[in-house]
């Protein structure tokens, strides 16, 4: 490829959050692009939804807040969290993003700082956690359908109800990344509607004394923590789909500036209608509950909408984690660290073998509880982000004249600052984990410690046939290479 080195003189434009620089990358021309071009690039507005599902896909699962802390704590929790938690995630996702954009995402952040060995214990957590996280959302779908189909709340009709959306929701994630991005689009749309309405409708029940009810002595942090963290992390998620991003230089920071306010307007003002037009019984609260405050807002028909919605909402968010899971271990694949059939594409372009894999990874654990679920992926995503922040500032200090066509302003002083706050909460968030979930969540971590020396080894005997794309850069040249973008 034709690579066009940049002109000394460089200049820097801001944009939503932080600095751009235009003249840092080298410029390849799209028909001699890096990525070969399996399918159509994702545009803008399909890219956020697919960040808001990764992240979000409306209120659904937020309830638990209520429940664990009270209405004061819970809206507190949707407006202070995201500051100390969603932006710092969302910046370093789009620095490291347009810096890597490729399908490997986070672990060729952390591979390119730290080394293959820990990259491929960054992807083994991030993949499984992403999985653990997938398995949500049928969890979910089936919560709020049992109040209209009582036979899907246990037993064999919802382990069977579970396993018939994912074989769907799989098929949907077969068909390509364009096709993914755009009904993320509509079902967004879709299930943020009824809230609106349901806004309008809840005006004259309004009571704001109800939002400021709170008692410190009685809240169980775990469960508020944990419901938090779950519900505005996965930011860096969207970073194992930067190779199918049409100009991701632009496009990614863009995006993740624009679902950062559509998530939290998403939490907020739902929570705000739902604790302010309807008395407060803390033991309501789980997940679910919103179809009851619609039924006593709006009636049976907003109900149904709603619950509806919550579908649609659960079948977004689970084609954009399998989407993220599915292409990291494509792009893992290209790295070398894992074997080569893993880059095997659909006609369709997209990861066949990664869609299989995390599709069965949800299968596996459909079984579990939605408290178990989001308690034992939160552990092992924590770890993932302690070790995606150590990239970050070792980058800065080990390469700080690599090309970053989106930059964080503040030098390598502003980018250790950034990481603190985040830092001290995965603290907080693992001290309150369960013995139980900690003790899982460690003997995951250890399988990965142990399978990457295995596939090296089997690698090494020639079992299995590994390979690495000539078409991806140099991680060991940073400087050298100027840019990773194409």
């Amino acid at each position: 490829m034709k690579l066009r080195i940049a002109a000394s003189n460089r200049q820097q434009a801001s944009i939503e959050m932080g600095e751009f620089s235009h003249d840092e990358y080298v410029a390849v021309s799209e028909s001699t692009s890096i990525r070969a071009n399996h399918s159509s690039k994702v545009s803008l507005l399909p890219l956020v939804f697919l960040i808001f599902y990764e992240v979000s896909g409306g209120p659904f699962g937020v309830e638990d807040t209520v429940q664990a802390a009270g209405p004061l704590l819970a809206l507190l929790g949707f407006l202070l969290f995201p500051l100390i938690w969603s932006v710092p995630e969302a910046l370093i996702t789009a620095e490291m993003g347009t810096m890597f954009p490729e399908n490997g995402g986070y672990v060729v952040w952390v591979s390119s700082a730290l080394g293959p060995y820990w990259g491929f214990q960054q992807g083994w957590m991030k993949w499984l956690s992403g999985v653990i996280d997938n398995a949500l959302y049928p969890v979910l779908f089936l919560d709020y359908l049992k109040s209209a189909v009582p036979a899907v709340g246990g037993g064999l009709p919802r382990i069977a109800a579970a396993w018939a959306l994912t074989i769907v929701l799989t098929y949907l994630n077969y068909r390509g990344m364009v096709i993914v991005g755009w009904v993320a689009v509509c079902l967004g749309v879709f299930s943020l509607l009824p809230f609106v309405v349901m806004g309008f409708l809840s005006i004259p029940d309004l009571q704001p004394s109800r939002w400021t009810v709170t008692n410190l002595k009685d809240v169980d942090w775990n469960l508020y923590l944990n419901t938090l963290f779950w519900n505005l992390n996965y930011w860096d998620s969207i970073s194992t789909l930067a190779g199918e991003v049409e100009n991701p230089k632009k496009t990614l920071p863009r995006a993740l500036f624009y679902a950062v306010i559509l998530v939290v307007l998403g939490y907020f003002f739902p929570l705000l209608i739902g604790t302010g037009a309807v008395p407060l019984n803390r033991d309501l609260w789980s997940d679910g509950y919103f179809s009851d405050v619609a039924m006593i807002i709006g009636g049976a028909w907003l109900r149904w909408w709603l619950q509806a919605a919550a579908a649609m909402s659960n079948m977004g968010m689970f084609v954009a984690e399998m989407s993220s899971d599915s292409f990291q271990l494509l792009g893992m694949a290209e790295r070398g660290m894992l074997p080569e059939f893993f880059t095997k594409r659909s006609r369709h372009g997209t990861p066949l073998i990664g869609i299989l894999f995390s599709a069965s990874g949800v299968i596996i654990l459909s079984w579990m509880s939605f408290q178990e679920i989001v308690a034992a992926e939160n552990f092992l995503y924590c770890f993932g982000m302690i070790l995606e922040f150590i990239a970050f500032i070792l980058l800065r200090i080990k390469h700080p004249n690599a090309s970053r066509p989106y930059k964080i302003a503040g030098g390598t002083a502003g980018a250790i600052l950034l990481c603190i706050p985040p830092t001290i909460l995965i603290g907080v968030v693992l001290f309150f984990s369960s013995l139980k979930v900690m003790f899982v969540s460690l003997i995951a971590i250890a399988i990965g410690l142990v399978l990457q020396p295995c596939l090296k080894y089997v690698e090494k005997k020639r079992w299995m046939k590994f390979s690495h794309s000539s078409e991806l850069p140099d991680l060991g040249n940073l400087d050298e290479n100027r840019s990773l973008v194409y």
